[in-house]
């Protein structure tokens, strides 16, 4: 049974996730080394719910409870010893993962599960740096995850069956659409995702269209609600990087290797919409 959850990192994901656990009445911690990001975490939930709250999707004491529900911890020992769950959110990078998942081995309880929010790093990899593999699962939620419904479930090499169907039974009561995937590069969301996005990078960086041209025959004639270039930059560029070098080194295949424009835009620190300006300016 899962009660109380804690979510590891509190950017734009962890915060989302805190969110909806929260709204569905769990207990949860929102851990980061942070104070300040806490705190902008706190203020990013709080204008979500009040955007929920103007759609009527919401009422005042929805919001209340909801902000209740959340404590905040800048403290990891401490704030995962009495937890059901533990779902860690950090930054896209193994390294960092690894010291987390460690520590997290080292002071979770017996029957604490551990999932992980990556969208590309091997559960099986990341459950090797703990001592319980059998309850280590992948829960890929998407952005924003108030609102998008999907959570890609990723199974590790020793996931547990049990635990996979706590997971998806947990998924459903946030009204969430959970969907099981085996561990492979990308897993199944992005294995898809990324070659048709670079595949529009490198279009635009050959002159075949301009990324308005490339975005609009997506939406008006494959329905996308969004552009693979706008995609991109919602995403993060470093972030698609990322993502598509863990797919090119998984699979060997150079239909996975990232398009030269990709490369210089990461280098050149225009990451997307985070940073200001990526394929597009934003202000």
């Amino acid at each position: 049974m899962i009660n109380k959850v804690a979510v590891i990192g509190a950017g734009t994901m962890g915060n989302g996730i805190a969110h909806v656990f929260a709204l569905y009445k769990f207990q949860v911690v929102l851990v980061d080394i942070s104070d300040s990001q806490l705190e902008n975490a706190l203020n990013n939930i709080s204008r979500n719910l009040d955007r929920m709250l103007s759609k009527d999707r919401i009422s005042p004491d929805d919001k209340v409870q909801t902000l209740l529900n959340i404590t905040t911890s800048s403290d990891l020992s401490h704030a995962v010893q009495d937890v059901d769950l533990v779902i860690e959110a950090v930054s896209e990078q193994e390294n960092i993962k690894k010291k987390v998942f460690q520590q997290l081995g080292d002071h979770c309880s017996d029957d604490c599960i551990i999932a992980s929010n990556t969208s590309s790093i091997s559960i099986t990899k990341l459950s090797s740096y703990i001592s319980f593999p059998e309850r280590v699962i992948g829960m890929h939620f998407m952005n924003p995850v108030p609102v998008m419904k999907l959570i890609e479930v990723i199974e590790g090499h020793r996931t547990d069956a049990r635990v996979t169907k706590t997971i998806m039974d947990l998924g459903k009561k946030l009204q969430k659409q959970p969907v099981v995937v085996q561990d492979y590069p990308g897993f199944i969301s992005n294995r898809v995702l990324m070659p048709t996005i670079n595949e529009a990078i490198w279009a635009l960086h050959e002159g075949v269209g301009t990324k308005e041209a490339i975005d609009s025959i997506m939406k008006l004639g494959m329905a996308h609600p969004m552009g693979p270039i706008e995609l991109a930059d919602f995403i993060g560029l470093d972030v698609c990087l990322s993502i598509l070098n863990v797919l090119y080194t998984g699979f060997g295949n150079p239909k996975y290797a990232p398009c030269p424009l990709l490369v210089n835009m990461v280098n050149a620190g225009l990451l997307g919409k985070k940073s200001g300006e990526g394929f597009y300016r934003y202000t």
